[in-house]
């Protein structure tokens, strides 16, 4: 939803693809696609809509084939950008097959669109995750990427691979954005933010993994959008690829991968401190031990997308977090 309005201020035609299953709130999605203008009572009877901001949306899943080569046959798109995939470490403990589905067979329907339909350029979500069992920081993204403690890595790391036999035997540019906790109004409900936010204001406890001794590199949405809005204009070369002293762009192939990152790892216990000040309210604690999947420390080195686009994420968790329970207060009608 924020990369469809940050696309809009730049002049794009914009079409949207969501599925809207129920990994979570169903609800959160319908009042995303409503803000962008849609008039989700009709998504009854109908899978294809048009907003009055001018975006475009087809209710459809990555999985469907014929549906998606039916939509960029249609839409004759220049550029593509994929932030859907099966997300979350843990849920991919449990139902690994949603991975598979989305994220290893949706990700190849989108490669074959894009080769079938000369898309320019295509653009997708990775992940921090990626790293693993990494234990030199900042992550750059020279470093081996081989050792992923959770399923859910696995199928981003494998997406990568992909992209990048396809930028290979096809000659279609793709570019890996590699994303560090992403938080933000709007947001996912089950990423820590807004499990913790909805706790402390019902009086309930939090759940703190690894008894708090945990890092991570949180990352505002708006500057992963707009991270992401500068890349996909930014169509990698291979022969420019040639003359990169880093890994990952050392193909010959035109493919390229990016941290997006804050650069700042923040302890998790100092982003939980922040929250308690802004809902000026404390939290009841439950620490936890470190659960499967999970790593300790996460930093990204944002050099190369510095290089890249001239840009570096720059809102802090002060302000962050304040953006999103201000939102979250005005969502739920709380105060």
């Amino acid at each position: 939803m924020h990369t469809a309005f940050r696309l809009l201020e730049k002049g794009f035609e914009v079409v949207g693809l969501d599925n809207i299953n129920d990994y979570y709130d169903v609800n959160l999605k319908l009042a995303r696609l409503n803000l962008l203008g849609f008039d989700i009572s009709k998504l009854d009877s109908q899978k294809y809509l048009e907003s009055d901001k001018g975006v475009r949306f087809l209710k459809a899943d990555l999985a469907d084939k014929q549906a998606m080569d039916k939509l960029f046959q249609q839409e004759g798109f220049d550029y593509v950008i994929n932030l859907a995939a099966q997300a979350g470490v843990r849920y991919s403990l449990k139902h690994p097959e949603a991975y598979v589905d989305s994220n290893i067979t949706g990700f190849l329907n989108i490669l074959e669109a894009c080769r079938y339909n000369q898309v320019k350029h295509l653009a997708y979500a990775s992940t921090s995750s990626v790293y693993g069992l990494n234990v030199s920081v900042p992550f750059r993204e020279e470093e081996a990427t081989e050792h992923p403690v959770s399923f859910y890595a696995a199928t981003k790391k494998a997406n990568e691979m992909m992209a990048h036999s396809y930028s290979h035997l096809y000659d279609l540019p793709t570019t890996g954005l590699r994303f560090f906790t992403v938080y933000g109004p709007w947001g996912r409900p089950d990423m820590a933010l807004f499990k913790f936010t909805k706790n402390i204001l019902a009086g309930l406890p939090i759940d703190v993994y690894n008894n708090g001794d945990m890092q991570r590199d949180f990352t505002y949405v708006g500057d992963i959008v707009e991270g992401v809005t500068r890349v996909v204009t930014n169509i990698p070369s291979g022969q420019e690829s040639k003359g990169k002293d880093f890994e990952s762009n050392r193909s010959s192939a035109p493919y390229t991968i990016f941290n997006i990152g804050n650069g700042k790892p923040v302890n998790l216990m100092d982003y939980v401190y922040e929250l308690e000040r802004v809902l000026d309210k404390k939290a009841e604690i439950n620490f936890m031990p470190m659960q499967d999947g999970d790593v300790q420390k996460t930093f990204a080195s944002t050099e190369n997308l510095l290089n890249a686009v001239d840009y570096l994420p720059e809102v802090g968790i002060e302000e962050g977090i304040r953006a999103f329970v201000t939102w979250y207060l005005e969502y739920y009608h709380q105060s």
